[in-house]
């Protein structure tokens, strides 16, 4: 794939357990195209998660190399990673990891605050703040604005989420089962804000999930197992997507 947002090459990953060496990611390649939507599949313990947070830039492979943009990731000075990584890659998660005490859309400008200076978040605080609101109410939270984490239901924080995800306009997001602490219902209507956000905006996106009609809606399924991928099989839905 010539042009690949991300791309990783003979990725090994092992932990040191006491005096046990643990082997989670055993040479893993792949690569994500500019626009691609591509889900992650495997039974727990596959190496799903370890292999989306080595390319999202939060955890550093034992061996290989990972590429963000062409750009070696690990090539670069930690500042510089943090910033690649901070307005180049949007985060989804399970659990949302919203900020208990700052409210819905203090969480949604966290991106910006940390991607910027001082002197240049309060130049642009007002214009951030009011981008964020706008995105909430778009989002279906106008009226939960001011609302802390604790004062909203699982659906809302997820949107908050998204909606944190998205700020800076990333090229790339990651999704690692953003519906799995939701009922059906509720995980549907967030399912298709995300895919909808995704394709309005044209961003590669990688998605982690177990559900095999959500991973049937990606255009590339890669499926783990033992880290390694077992599997890389293009979807009905890369061809409706032609």
């Amino acid at each position: 794939m010539s042009d690949a947002i991300v791309s990783a090459r003979g990725i090994r990953k092992s932990f040191q357990v006491g005096d046990r060496k643990l082997e989670v990611l055993h040479g893993v390649s792949l690569e994500v195209g500019r626009g691609e939507l591509v889900g992650v599949m495997g039974a727990s313990g596959a190496g799903k998660s370890t292999l989306i947070q080595i390319l999202g830039l939060l955890e550093q492979p034992t061996e290989g190399e990972v590429t963000f943009q062409g750009q070696s990731a690990w090539k670069v000075s930690v500042a510089e990673r943090a910033a690649l990584r901070n307005s180049g890659i949007g985060f989804v998660f399970q659990f949302y990891h919203l900020l208990p005490e700052l409210t819905a859309v203090e969480n949604v400008v966290l991106p910006a605050m940390i991607g910027s200076s001082m002197g240049a978040w309060r130049a642009a605080r007002r214009e951030n703040l009011q981008r964020a609101e706008e995105t909430l109410a778009r989002f279906g939270l106008k009226d939960r604005l001011k609302h802390r984490p604790a004062q909203l239901s699982g659906g809302e924080r997820q949107r908050v989420a998204i909606a944190r995800a998205l700020f800076l306009d990333p090229p790339l997001l990651i999704a690692d089962e953003p519906t799995g602490n939701l009922d059906s219902a509720t995980g549907e209507k967030v399912l298709e804000l995300l895919l909808t956000e995704r394709e309005e905006r044209g961003l590669s996106m990688l998605l982690v999930t177990h559900d095999e009609r959500l991973a049937a809606r990606c255009q590339r399924v890669v499926t783990m197992d033992d880290g390694k991928i077992q599997g890389d099989v293009r979807t009905a839905a890369r061809a409706a997507a032609r």
